[in-house]
């Protein structure tokens, strides 16, 4: 099991529903980076998400590969690499599309610090 402070590649749909189901239970704010290996853009914001990863324990961070995962980037219609969904209870909260380090460490910190009210 991955360690907190770091982004955690998910690599099958089990995977996936667990994550999301800890992240739920939790209520913890839940990052999912859609990826590609092929995309330039990844590639250059990877580093930094996990450098925000560190800083922010109580956020689980997690990396999505579209070609590995279809099935769950059809399901949140994810369109361009990177897409960042921000999801609070299973539900998505926010998103960020393309390498916006700003824009996507504003979103985190934003909903990181939300607690929802019940």
């Amino acid at each position: 099991m991955a360690a907190e402070n770091e982004v955690i590649g998910v690599h099958s749909d089990e995977s996936w529903k667990e994550q999301i189901q800890k992240g739920t239970e939790s209520k913890k704010l839940i990052v999912v980076d859609f990826t590609a290996s092929w995309c330039g853009p990844c590639r250059f914001i990877a580093p930094i998400l996990a450098e925000i990863a560190k800083k922010t324990p109580q956020v689980i961070f997690l990396k999505v590969d579209i070609d590995e995962l279809k099935s769950v980037a059809e399901e949140w219609s994810i369109e361009a690499m990177p897409t960042f969904l921000l999801l609070k209870e299973g539900k998505e909260v926010d998103k960020v599309v393309g390498a916006k380090k700003e824009e996507l460490q504003l979103a985190i910190t934003k909903h990181a610090t939300t607690v929802a009210t019940a």
